[in-house]
């Protein structure tokens, strides 16, 4: 009774997630609920001191892995909301801009951008900045649609390859089923998907466009901190790679250069502290992942997660791969790799490689997938559901071409 009752919470959690449009409640706020509520469930319901003990061993077991995804989160959205409200990122866009630009040329502007910037920032910031960079045009509607298209596409796919794009990337290598140097493999079918489906929707754009060019002085100090944010990054591959030194660690250790080379220049004044850039970062998505993440370690104590196994069991690994992306165009990706990862499904790298791109880049069907597809909904006027959804079979099509070659690549690694 107590499994089933625990199940519900699930559900109710899941459901929460899905229509956080319509209840207007954010989804952190429902998933954190019933994600405590559903441990303190089985703590309370237990029927022995032992099992209680059991409990206890599994949430702490729980809580290690949700610290070293969150700690790892907190020190990357930190460089880019110091960036991105210094206006660094947006400067840089525009000096590499020219004053007139096809909209052909603009539309695989848009893609690149999105797709290499996403490697490095979350989901949600890259969207928002390549979303306003696609307002700032004036274009008319329907083709700020493709625009705003292209641009969920290019963010979910950038961030399959390197660990500070994706969360489920992330989670994916924090469970070692892939290292660093095989996810940079993912890049090259993922950005070709992207240029395929810019190529696609660059059909009938003629026109010319204008780029109204906002100056901004950019201080030294954000150039020494952008700086640090990139050799973070490599020093983080490298040191993994090299060292097996955890990527939490060597992101902790960037930040704390960071707040050191602020005290230096002696801009961490008592007007605008460094450190204040922490509570900048999206820290509703930390506590949603926070929330998903505890449900998910309840679901796997009560071993409700076994149903996804009998897919695996049923359909070969490649072939269930494709539908979990598919499915993650409905139901949260983080979440749904997350129950992945907990039920220990055996795969090969292959295997583990085309989850990975699948369900990152399968969001992108549909436009409630994923966190990209909800923030430019919410940007941008006149985009809904059935509107995304008229560019469906293109986004299957990217995302099959997509996953095709990370197969094909696969197997050549």
């Amino acid at each position: 009774m107590l499994n089933y009752f625990l199940i519900g919470l699930a559900v109710l959690a899941l459901a929460g997630v899905v229509f956080e449009e319509v209840t207007h409640i954010n989804k952190a706020k429902v998933t954190l609920f019933f994600g405590t509520l559903s441990w303190i469930s089985l703590f309370v319901f237990a029927q022995t001191e032992a099992d209680r003990d059991l409990i206890n061993h599994h949430l702490r077991e729980n809580l290690a892995d949700i610290s070293s995804l969150w700690l790892f989160l907190v020190a990357a959205m930190t460089f880019v909301a110091y960036l991105n409200k210094k206006g660094f990122i947006e400067s840089l866009l525009h000096r590499a801009m020219p004053e007139s630009i096809s909209e052909r040329k603009l539309l695989f502007f848009t893609a690149i951008f999105s797709f290499l910037f996403s490697s490095l920032a979350d989901n949600i910031t890259a969207t928002l900045v390549a979303i306003t960079l696609v307002l700032s045009l004036s274009l008319p509607p329907n083709k700020t649609m493709r625009f705003a298209v292209l641009v969920v596409f290019a963010v979910n796919s950038g961030g399959v390859s390197l660990i500070t794009g994706d969360v489920t990337t992330l989670m994916i290598f924090l469970a070692n089923k892939v290292s660093i140097l095989n996810l940079f493999w993912l890049s090259l079918p993922s950005f070709i998907a992207v240029i395929v489906l810019a190529s696609l929707l660059s059909i009938g754009m003629n026109g010319k466009v204008r780029i109204k060019h906002k100056p901004r002085q950019i201080r030294k100090l954000d150039y020494w901190i952008a700086s640090i944010f990139l050799i973070t990054i490599v020093s983080t591959i490298v040191g993994n790679v090299l060292f097996a030194i955890p990527p939490v660690l060597s992101f902790l250790s960037g930040l704390s250069v960071m707040f050191l080379v602020a005290h230096l220049f002696q801009d961490s004044d008592d007007k605008d502290p460094i450190l204040e850039y922490i509570r900048h970062i999206e820290f509703d998505t930390l506590l949603f992942f926070l929330g998903i993440l505890l449900l998910v370690g309840m679901l796997e104590q009560i071993h409700a997660l076994d149903f996804l196994v009998k897919l695996y069991e049923f359909l070969p690994p490649v072939y269930a791969n494709y539908i979990m992306g598919i499915t993650s165009s409905v139901v949260d990706n983080v979440p749904l790799t997350a129950a992945l990862l907990k039920t220990n499904i055996d795969m090969e790298l292959t295997s583990w490689l085309s989850l990975t791109y699948a369900v990152g880049v399968g969001g992108s069907l549909l436009v409630i997938g994923s966190a990209a597809g909800i923030v430019t909904m919410s940007k941008v006027q006149g985009l809904s559901f059935v509107r995304y959804a008229k560019y469906s079979l293109l986004l299957l099509f990217s995302y099959t071409l997509g996953f095709s070659m990370v197969l094909a690549l696969a197997y050549v690694i």
